[in-house]
């Protein structure tokens, strides 16, 4: 619809309302159904809010709706429907718009309805019209809860919240130019409320009980009541002026007196003798002007101090990111027959509504029962009551309920939110920092409670404050809130005001705290420590170099206490060898795990080692660097030993670090915070001594620039923190600072200075003591020009480089130290060392130098880039001995006929390994992209055709070579041997009452046989319980001892819930293990293969086929093997017999000799328990 159509719609419908005649309304017979219209075209409005603006220009409220419900009020309809429209129509422009609009356009509609609304408020501002109000709501109120119908509820929160609207309308400063004690519009609309009885309604919602739901409705109303009034203006309402008042209002008007007298004598000796037309010409020596000549100064000389060579420029413009804050409009003074009636509704208040309704209030804001924001109205109430009750004959019992400790917390934790929010929501900072400064003075006004409670002549009383204060003093979030929020005070974002608070908050809780302090010798307090500790393992510093005699010493302690625990380690001792969050390689980690288990045994730690060894073997299995997975006691212990006399790589110690060293942040890895909770002895001196910081300076020297607007108190809190850091901490060198003593020479220099003369004092005490040291130390003016912290304060009174001084900065660097660091760097950057720092440090003439510190040096001086080019290596666990390498190299020569694609497969068959990608290239973390992922699979394709092709041809190799009979003998007695295993466990299983699951299990595995040959293709299939006895069998042991018996999957972490059957495992292998499940107890022993179902002849010559193959790569697997275990074997001479016996079950019988008694060296037997499916051995 267009504008001009629908203004002609509104004007219809404003005309069937009715018309005006003198003071009588007539209303149409369309009345009712003309304000529904009205409703409805508010709702369809547009985002320039047209229909508003339209009926506040056509003054509808004031022509129509008013009259309407003062002289048509007994109509419940009309008037419901009235007060419906009014309740739209004064909502608030912020609401309407959202925020305030940056368009041009869109603000002059925002404007426009601002101005509707005042002047909607204007006409509210009759008794009559709240005469009608109040009268339906005390008419409703008196229904008991039962009668009232939801209409009834609905209206009375219609009207509430229409008197919350026309209250909130802001003042319009243009019409209202009226001076203190005049009334205004918003004084005219409280008297209205006040002769209306509007007031005695309000105080009666919140105090019945049974009105609890009105709650947030009547604290906005009262918080917007009393929306211009301070306290004490409330409180000295009708009384005669004090003698502190008249004294303080003395003093400012002498104080203006002085300075209108200087400025008039000031006038007066500028005024020359003779007419100023013969000024002069001056030369001004020594002051340059733009070119190598001196100035030439053209007025007279009176003014000549006030020369400046910006005179006549135009004045910088300050962005508006670095603006101070704009302050909040300044408090009036209403009308006195207001401030009266305004003063005995805090005192009615007070008495019989502020603790009830001030419960009501917080427990709907803990159980988050409010809308936004509304803990602003909490806020302001706590501090405005309790302020007027410390001014109006403190009575403690009527402000109880917010004088507790739950109070003080709840204030903190608000002032961290808005603070928090004020960083992270900068559009809003303004508004998060305006509700900072109202829980800010809320926090005061509690503290200003408590302190008046010290005062009281009650020892209840006095006891309760002794109560509060010592938990507030005790815990460190309510001791430190006034350090942090000076420390992070910011003066574009919070106002003037805001610090003025804060800083007379500071000086009222250090008095309280000083106070605490002296009657108490050993106070103690709760002190939080944020632990920092590394992410990854521990770096222990190197071990002292030892002697033979002592390793062998230390060898003796340890071997007999763990043989004495019987190789048992405590279970007090817990050890993770592993970070999974950390970013260092796990090559690195695996070195740092054997490196510990090291340094355990150098302190004589036998089971710390070896729970270390356990747990770093269950972390990293593969290549048994810590051992293999059925590893005996005796070959651990041989292990261990090897360990204590290697030469282990070892990482640099960590350097210690100087807590503001921010240049080797780049150095610094990923660390967890941890706070840890202790009780200290409180030292008053000390935590004053916190103080003593540039960051607080600051904020205090910026609210004294101000000094002639501040009141005397304020004055007064900020000389006596400039007087604890100056004359209490001897700290005065923190002041000199040239913006300082700027403010010290106008303070000096003001005509008015006598009424300032604790500010003049000090400033006398600190320059003398300025001048005092300056006449020590001659780089003290230029020490001017800079903010000291306290480690420069030390050094600029006691003296520079001064011992106890040098280790608070950072080690410094010579030219000639650097440039001994570069041209070292260029002769070895392009050497082929695996860490170049290492290979600077010895050659550094200074040795005291660390490693941390180079590095940060030569990133500062541009020769790398990143800290991270110069990262340390890892270094692998490769301990090769002199035997080692002869029985590598014996084995290549043996083996070298084998390819890589069948070494491949049979390690997979033998379950050595899991998947075939594991064996492939180790590729670099960093690859990523798409190109990238495309070439690794056209590899990884690549690779899998070249073995296949290989495969192909060993196949055709080994048919044609002929099989040795003692070969396959050994093969179907292992056979045999191992049916017999499994024979043994199905039968124990079956006594155990599990016959079921074992049913169960043959079932999956002929199913997957079956499923397998069909497809031609082979994925792991989970073995899934779907009845209580099937899952009870696979939480047994002994079940899953079998299953891993038949080379079951147990699950491989986590997120795998199920055991599975390997995609590796062929088809007559899974039929074989199906069959090993039928009952034995009728077979002879050793009689596996008549037990199957299937033909003997057939099953046997397929078991033959299946042992050739395994037999085939046996001497390739046994070699792979051999060489996996050769860093823990160690010839035994004495068991040479025995290992022999054991060595001809292992290795080919066509093997080398001299493979075989390099194997058949090893101290301990390790015999290869073949399973059906050549699976993993059994984990006991």
């Amino acid at each position: 619809v267009d504008l001009l159509r629908m203004n002609c719609e509104l004007l219809a419908t404003c005309s069937a309302l009715g018309y005006l005649e003198g003071d009588t309304y007539h209303k149409e017979i369309d009345c009712l159904e003309s304000v529904k219209d009205l409703i409805r075209y508010l709702r369809h409005e547009d985002d320039t809010r047209d229909v508003r603006q339209q009926l506040g220009a056509g003054q509808i409220v004031q022509n129509d709706l008013l009259p309407i419900i003062i002289q048509h009020g007994q109509d419940k309809a009309l008037f419901d429907a009235c007060i419906r429209l009014m309740v739209n129509l004064t909502q608030p422009a912020m609401l309407c718009f959202g925020k305030v609009p940056d368009d041009p356009v869109f603000r002059h509609h925002f404007l426009q309805v601002t101005s509707h609304l005042q002047a909607y408020k204007e006409a509210f501002a009759s008794e009559r019209v709240f005469g009608i109000l109040s009268e339906t709501l005390y008419t409703f109120l008196q229904l008991d809860w039962e009668q009232r119908q939801e209409e009834d509820n609905l209206l009375i929160e219609r009207i509430l919240l229409l008197v919350r609207n026309v209250l909130h309308v802001p003042a319009d400063p243009s019409e209202e130019k009226k001076v203190d004690d005049d009334a205004s519009v918003h004084d005219r609309l409280l008297w209205a409320i006040h002769m209306s009885g509007f007031d005695d309604l309000v105080k009666f919602l919140a105090s019945a009980q049974s009105e609890q739901q009105w709650s947030m409705h009547v604290l906005e109303i009262i918080s917007l009541m009393f929306r211009d009034q301070t306290p004490e203006a409330l409180v000295s309402a009708g009384h005669a002026r004090s003698v502190e008042e008249k004294l303080r209002d003395s003093q400012e008007l002498e104080a203006l007196r002085q300075r209108e007298q200087a400025a008039k004598r000031s006038r007066t000796l500028q005024r020359g003798t003779r007419h100023s037309r013969f000024g002069g010409s001056y030369v001004v020596q020594g002051l340059k002007s733009i070119g190598d000549r001196d100035v030439i100064y053209h007025r007279n000389l009176h003014n000549f101090k006030n020369y400046s060579h910006d005179t006549g420029k135009e004045v910088r413009r300050v962005p508006k990111r670095n603006r101070q804050a704009k302050e909040c409009k300044d408090k009036r003074r209403s009308a006195l027959n207001v401030r009266l009636f305004l003063r005995e509704f805090c005192v009615d208040f007070l008495e019989n509504c502020y603790n009830h309704l001030m419960y009501l209030v917080k427990e709907s804001l803990i159980r988050e029962q409010t809308q936004q924001h509304d803990e602003t109205y909490y806020l302001w109430a706590l501090s405005f009551f309790m302020a007027f009750n410390r001014g109006n004959g403190f009575r403690a019992d009527l402000v109880s309920e917010t004088m507790s400790i739950r109070a003080f917390h709840f204030i903190e934790r608000n002032i961290t939110n808005y603070y928090e929010m004020m960083l992270t929501d900068r559009k809003e900072a303004t508004s998060w920092s305006r509700r900072m400064h109202l829980a800010l003075k809320a926090y005061q006004e509690l503290l200003l409670t408590v302190n008046e409670m010290d005062r009281s002549q009650d020892e209840s009383i006095r006891q309760s404050s002794n109560v509060i204060k010592s938990n507030i003093f005790y815990l460190m979030e309510y001791r430190e809130i006034f350090l942090t929020l000076l420390r992070k005070f910011d003066e574009t974002k919070q106002p003037h005001s805001y610090l003025k608070d804060l800083v007379e908050s500071t000086h009222l809780f250090l008095r309280m705290l000083e106070r605490f302090c002296k009657g108490r010798r050993n106070l103690m307090v709760q002190r939080k420590r944020v632990k920092r500790k590394k992410s990854h393992a521990e770096k222990n510093q190197s071990p002292p170099e030892t002697s033979p005699e002592a390793l062998e010493e230390t060898w003796k302690i340890v071997e007999e206490e763990l043989r004495a625990t019987g190789f048992q380690v405590s279970v007090g001792i817990s050890i993770v060898p592993f970070d999974a969050t950390s970013e260092t390689p796990l090559e690195e980690q695996r070195t740092e795990a054997m490196v510990r288990v090291q340094d355990a045994l150098l302190t004589r730690l036998g089971p710390e080692a070896l729970g270390l060894l356990r747990a770093a073997r269950e972390v990293w299995p593969e290549g048994d660097v810590f051992g293999s997975a059925d590893v005996e006691p005796e070959e651990e212990l041989e292990l261990l030993k090897q360990i204590l006399h290697a030469n282990l790589p070892r990482s640099s110690p960590p350097e210690p670090m100087v807590e503001d060293d921010d240049d080797g942040a780049e150095l610094e890895e990923e660390e967890l915070e941890s706070v840890q909770v202790s009780e200290t002895e409180f030292n008053f001196l000390d935590f004053v001594k916190r103080f003593a910081s540039p960051n607080i300076v600051r904020p205090y020297l910026l609210l004294l620039k101000s000094y002639s607007k501040n009141t005397p108190h304020t004055n007064h809190c900020i000389t006596r923190m400039l007087h604890r850091l100056a004359v209490d901490l001897k700290m005065d060198a923190l002041l000199y600072q040239l913006s300082v003593f700027n403010v010290f020479n106008k303070i000096l220099s003001d005509p008015a200075a006598s009424a300032y003369k604790e500010l003049v004092t000090f400033a006398k005490y600190v320059l003398n003591r300025f001048f005092s040291l300056a006449a020590q130390n001659n780089k003290a003016y230029v020490e001017l020009l800079f903010w000291k912290n306290v480690g420069a304060v030390r050094e600029m009174t006691e003296g520079y480089g001064k011992e106890g001084l040098v280790s608070l900065f950072k080690p410094t660097w010579t030219e000639e130290e650097e440039e001994e660091l570069r041209k070292l760097y260029e002769e070895h950057c392009h050497s082929e060392v695996p860490d170049i720092v290492e290979t600077l440090l010895p050659l550094l003439s200074n040795s005291n130098r660390t490693r941390r510190q180079v590095v940060t040096q030569l990133v500062r001086m541009g020769l790398v880039d990143n800290a991270k080019e110069l990262k340390k290596i890892g270094t692998r666990i490769v301990l090769w001995t002199e035997e080692q390498e002869q029985e590598l190299q014996m084995l290549n020569c043996t083996f070298i006929d084998r390819s890589r694609a069948r070494v491949v497969d049979k390690l997979l068959s033998m379950g050595l390994v899991s998947e075939r990608r594991e064996l492939y290239k180790k590729r670099s973390r960093k690859a990523q992209g798409k190109n990238d992922s495309m070439d690794r699979d056209d590899e990884e394709d690549g690779e899998d055709e070249s073995e296949e092709s290989e495969a192909e041809e060993d196949e055709e190799q080994e048919k044609g070579e002929s099989q040795n009979g003692i070969r396959r003998s050994q093969g179907m007695h292992s056979t045999v041997k191992r049916r017999a295993d499994v024979g043994t466990m199905v039968n124990a299983l079956q006594q155990e009452g599990m016959s079921g699951p074992l049913l169960w299990l043959q079932n999956c595995l002929n199913k997957t046989a079956n499923d397998r040959e069909e497809d031609g293709f082979s994925q792991p299939v989970p073995l899934v319980p779907l009845t209580e006895a099937n899952e009870d069998a696979m939480d047994n042991k002994s079940f899953q001892k079998l299953l891993r018996k038949l080379g079951m999957r147990a699950p491989a972490n986590e997120q795998e819930s199920f055991w599975r059957i390997p995609a590796k495992i062929s088809v007559s292998q899974l039929r074989n293990a199906a069959a090993a499940l039928s009952s034995r107890e009728d077979e002879p022993e050793g009689g596996v293969e008549q037990s199957e179902p299937r033909s003997p002849t057939g099953e046997l010559r397929e078991e033959q086929e299946e042992e050739e193959e395994v037999v085939s790569g046996e001497q390739r697997a046994q070699a792979l093997r051999a060489l996996l275990l050769a860093r823990k074997r160690k010839h035994y001479t004495t068991e040479h017999s025995e290992d022999d016996s054991t060595a001809a079950m292992d290795m080919d019988t066509n093997g080398d000799a001299e493979s075989d008694r390099e194997d058949t060296s090893a101290p301990v037997k390790r015999r290869r328990k073949m399973v059906l499916i050549d699976e993993e051995e059994d984990e006991d």
